[in-house]
């Protein structure tokens, strides 16, 4: 069992500092619980505040003084490939534990209209550009693609441990795109029990590292539930709280755009089931979220 938190990016306060505060606070929460990872969201050209993912995270990981994993979602599509890669790469560079990118494609046409993105082109632009970010953390001096066509670029720093991908979806192309180009698939908290199951199980079909998170809201709406599952689980160590994942080795694409191989090398993973939930009461919610 790991338990981990996603914390809810977007509060209606009058004192915009207040919100920001909450969410600095509730990362010093969960490190004192001893969950297993931290976790935020990605959206843009919100009706209400919404902390933009880098930045708060940059703060809270003050907080989360640990060689715990944390990471941010990312909705790919809308992201210069290039700046993404050199948040993440000074983002991992701040942490003691691994840092993990989520992403996922988007949606909503007020959202992309205001970043300026032709929202039919998400699935496209996110498979080019999740092969240039990773690419560009690898160290690789990459050139762009079709939907992004810049002049050879390479970023500093780069991670200083290998950056697992959780691609996330409720369609089966998203499913397939998990399996085919991510380390795991992120189920989000929208899932139905059922519904969780069926996407897992297609996921398992056809990925040759079978890492699952599903995400499920706590009552309160501030923070999201994982469970998390692996073929490759090692034993856990018997502890009050929930023990740290495991490192996994690197892996680099040749060319930018669409890899179509699943074809994945021999990982050290020791992700074992994970559920996250409230940091102020992980083992109550644990026990209601886990599946």
């Amino acid at each position: 069992m790991r338990v981990g938190v996603s914390l809810n990016s977007s509060y209606r306060v009058q004192d915009v500092r207040q919100g920001a505060a909450w969410m600095v606070e509730r990362a010093a929460a969960a490190a004192e619980a001893g969950l297993d990872s931290l976790f935020v969201g990605d959206h843009h050209v919100m009706p209400a505040p919404y902390y933009q993912n880098t930045v708060i995270m940059g703060r809270m990981l003050a907080e989360w003084d640990s060689d715990r994993p944390a990471g941010c979602l990312f909705l790919l599509p809308l992201w210069n490939p290039v700046l993404l890669a050199e948040q993440v790469g000074t983002l991992a560079s701040l942490m003691r534990g691994r840092f993990i990118l989520q992403c996922a494609l988007g949606d909503g046409r007020q959202q992309f209209g205001g970043m300026g993105v032709d929202i039919r082109q998400r699935p496209s632009r996110f498979e080019e550009s999740l092969d240039i970010v990773r690419r560009l953390l690898a160290g690789e001096t990459v050139e762009g693609g079709r939907r992004f066509p810049f002049a050879s670029a390479s970023i500093h720093p780069t991670p200083p441990e290998r950056v697992e991908v959780w691609i996330g979806g409720s369609a089966e192309a998203s499913v397939d795109r998990a399996a085919r180009l991510g380390d795991g698939y992120l189920g989000g908290p929208e899932l139905t029990p059922g519904k969780a199951a069926h996407w897992s199980a297609f996921y398992r079909e056809r990925s040759a590292l079978p890492t699952v998170a599903l995400q499920r809201r706590t009552p309160s709406g501030a923070m999201c539930s994982w469970v998390a599952t692996t073929s490759t689980r090692r034993p856990s160590p018997v502890r009050s709280s929930p023990p740290a994942t495991a490192a996994s080795t690197p892996r680099r694409s040749s060319t930018v755009g669409p890899r179509r191989s699943r074809a994945r090398s021999a990982h050290s993973r020791g992700w074992g089931t994970r559920t996250s939930s409230s940091a102020t009461s992980p083992t109550t919610r644990s026990r209601s979220s886990a599946r």
